[in-house]
């Protein structure tokens, strides 16, 4: 994989470039045979959406599935490409946040789907970020029993993650993205320029997604991003290639092991932690998912360090960038009373990676260097948490 250049210190922080002259978009395949199809990325992209989807689906209707918030800033946006199409569309609107990935809101979509009349030849369009492409995502494998789904990411953590790789999922009171499935879309249209409206909060978030990448097998990508994430947050040309280079990262694993049976599952370092510690503050805005990840890549290099795996310099390492950006990388940066260790353990045990009632972590022999592994004693485990929790 060809890393970006590095260009040095970016500059000074802005908060849009909405002014700047858009680049040609980047367009990366997500190689799956004859499910294969395309992530396209840049600044404005969403324009061409009406025609992209009319030529993957001569004649159908779409079905805007958005949340309030993303609704009123950018789905008449989205309407309006479809329409220059001549592609009819219906909205289904929720409530925002991680709250609306649970039952009660599939079922909601799921009707609003079929009180639409849309059928098996139709689409639906997922408007928002991963709480909706999840959510959507899941609606659309199982409303009469599978629509093709097209992914309209708007936040970074669901353009470069969570629209990609046809993980789809609701949470169960017992923990995150247990009840789902494997649908993949059938395009992604990832218009940075819909990033300018985001809270700097999420933005952030998301940035933990693409540090993520980096960390589990790009230590050049993690230099370069070293080097350039103040113009990654500014909006600058860094903030496209970065996305671009997760993509192709993500595209390029999935198209090996869709079903995560193999190497697919190094994307969840960070998860394991991360998503216990999700759980344990209800899935509220208490954490957010980026953040979530943030602290559990942090603790999954402290992990492997406690395992003589790799240098306490390269956990330092590690923990400066993230905390340079704004992001967390301990519990106790986060103002909330957690759980004791005990509790974290149980949340972990029921992580969807768990085999024969044993956890999976992805470790680290460095950075860049992450493996799968089952070997892992969980007194360590229960040990080092209740230490982190401290």
């Amino acid at each position: 994989m060809n890393t970006p250049s590095p260009t040095g210190a970016a500059p000074a922080a802005k908060t849009s470039r909405s002014d700047a002259p858009a680049a040609p978009p980047q367009v990366v395949e997500v190689g799956l045979g004859d499910r294969a199809y395309d992530i396209v990325i840049g600044r404005g992209v969403l324009t061409a959406l009406g025609e992209r989807l009319a030529a993957l689906k001569p004649g159908a209707k779409a079905a805007l599935v958005s949340d309030v918030t993303v609704a009123a800033l950018h789905l008449g946006a989205v309407e309006k490409a479809l329409a220059a199409a001549g592609i009819k569309t219906a909205r289904v609107i929720v409530g925002a946040g991680e709250g609306s990935k649970c039952f009660s809101t599939l079922e909601q979509v799921c009707d609003e789907l079929l009180a639409a009349k849309i059928e098996r030849g139709d689409v639906v369009v997922a408007v928002g970020g991963g709480v909706i492409g999840d959510l959507a995502g899941f609606a659309a494998a199982i409303t009469r029993r599978g629509l093709d789904i097209v992914q309209v990411p708007t936040t970074l953590l669901a353009q470069v993650d969570s629209s990609v790789g046809g993980k789809t999922a609701i949470n169960s009171t017992l923990g995150k993205n247990l009840i789902g499935a494997f649908h993949q879309p059938i395009l992604v249209v990832a218009d940075t320029g819909l990033l300018d409206t985001l809270a700097q909060r999420e933005f952030r978030a998301g940035y933990g997604e693409v540090a993520k990448y980096g960390l589990l097998g790009d230590a050049e990508f993690f230099s370069w991003l070293e080097a350039n994430a103040a113009e990654i947050f500014s909006g600058g040309p860094a903030r496209e290639q970065a996305i671009a280079h997760c993509c192709r990262m993500k595209a390029d694993i999935v198209a090996r092991d869709e079903r995560e049976t193999g190497d697919r599952a190094l994307l969840n370092l960070g998860h394991t932690f991360g998503h216990a510690f999700e759980a344990a503050g209800g899935f509220s805005a208490k954490l957010l998912h980026g953040e979530a990840v943030s602290i559990g890549m942090a603790l999954a290099f402290r992990f492997s360090a406690r395992l003589g795996l790799l240098p306490k310099s390269e956990v330092e390492r590690v923990v400066r960038h993230l905390a340079s950006v704004g992001l967390p990388t301990r519990a106790a940066d986060v103002p909330f009373r957690w759980p004791d260790a005990d509790r974290m353990m149980d949340l972990m045990a029921q992580d969807k990676k768990v085999k024969r009632g044993k956890l999976t972590f992805v470790l680290v022999r460095g950075i860049g260097r992450a493996y799968v592994t089952r070997e892992v004693d969980p007194n360590d485990v229960r040990a080092f948490v209740a230490g982190e929790l401290a």
